[in-house]
């Protein structure tokens, strides 16, 4: 009896100590512009968000930026709130982070997209991208009926041009004979979240003969996607899995896995295991890949998955290097 009791009585000590450390963590996140629904980035770092709290129970602090002046304001609100870990997403809001993590040296700080800040506190997230547009653009030229494919990003900004760079030496890789239409949606934030105007360089597009329409461009791609299936052609999805969005009519889309970089700094944080520095995430960390389901599976049967899965094992063995521009910006095709 004596031994059971004092059985009950550690599991209770424990228990109580869970519930301590769980009352004392406090994570948090700031979202980009484009708000955390956008069915593609800030939406996949919420489905991170929202498995650390099915898993923990404990809610995540969340605020969406509507204005550029809101990132730093709303992380050191954060911080006066009592985050203990803070996550920011999207390379805009490195200024911000930098800015707060240093002036709060006990709060752990954590970044998507960015990987050249130099604070003890931040753990920083970089995803090699260009292998996962190269995959679907190795798709999108087996695919393509007319020899032309299609690009429309968001900001004009060096990682879009990264998404580019990757996705045309994809195609090219196919055939040197694909032709690769490019277009960005603006240089400002806006970019990010006008479908408009994404509907409207896709018409373009197609109307010069691409049958097949790579999106990286936040909210404006979810015009891209539409544009396309209305005009009885192909989109390929970014981010999160898109091919739900119109099944039939999205080959594919190329995954970042921003919902892993959102768990692991929440989960890694509570556990005690949260370590700084640069994270890199490619096709070998299971951070980037492709998404083949039940939306999109007749699209790539055959010739096209073979050829995107050859792809995937030439770059995890290093027979292909896939070109990225933001280490060089004359991309080779």
């Amino acid at each position: 009896m004596m031994r059971l009791f004092k059985f009950f009585a550690a599991a209770l000590m424990v228990a109580a100590v869970g519930s301590a450390q769980a009352a004392d963590f406090k994570p948090a996140v700031v979202y980009d512009m484009g708000g955390k629904f956008d069915k593609s980035f800030n939406e996949g770092v919420w489905n991170g968000v929202q498995k650390f709290t099915e898993e923990t129970g404990i809610e995540v602090m969340e605020f969406e930026v509507t204005n550029p002046s809101q990132r730093s304001q709303a992380m050191q609100r954060m911080v006066q709130r009592g985050a203990t870990v803070l996550l920011g997403v999207g390379f805009a809001q490195a200024d911000a982070i930098n800015e707060v993590a240093g002036a709060n040296p006990d709060v752990k700080f954590s970044i998507i997209d960015v990987s050249w800040l130099d604070q003890p506190n931040l753990r920083q997230y970089a995803f090699r991208e260009h292998e996962g547009s190269y995959l679907v653009g190795v798709a999108a030229a087996k695919k393509s009926e007319s020899g032309t494919v299609g690009f429309v990003g968001g900001m004009d900004i060096p990682l879009i041009r990264k998404f580019a760079c990757g996705y045309v030496q994809g195609a090219k890789s196919v055939s040197g004979d694909v032709e690769v239409l490019q277009n960005m949606t603006g240089t400002t934030p806006a970019a990010w979240n006008d479908p408009v105007k994404g509907a409207e360089l896709t018409v373009s597009q197609i109307d010069r003969g691409a049958d097949v329409i790579y999106q990286a461009a936040g909210g404006t791609g979810l015009g891209v996607i539409r544009a396309a299936a209305d005009s009885g052609k192909l989109a390929i999805g970014v981010d999160s899995n898109q091919n739900h969005l119109a099944p039939g009519s999205v080959l594919t889309s190329m995954l970042k896995r921003v919902d892993v970089a959102a768990y692991e700094t929440f989960m890694d944080a509570y556990k005690g295991s949260f370590a700084t520095g640069v994270r890199s995430l490619g096709i070998a960390e299971g951070g980037i890949d492709w998404a083949v389901d039940e939306h999109n599976a007749a699209l790539v049967e055959g010739g096209v998955k073979a050829a995107v899965e050859a792809a995937k094992a030439d770059i995890l063995s290093g027979k292909v290097k896939v070109h990225n521009y933001e280490d060089d910006s004359n991309c080779p095709m």
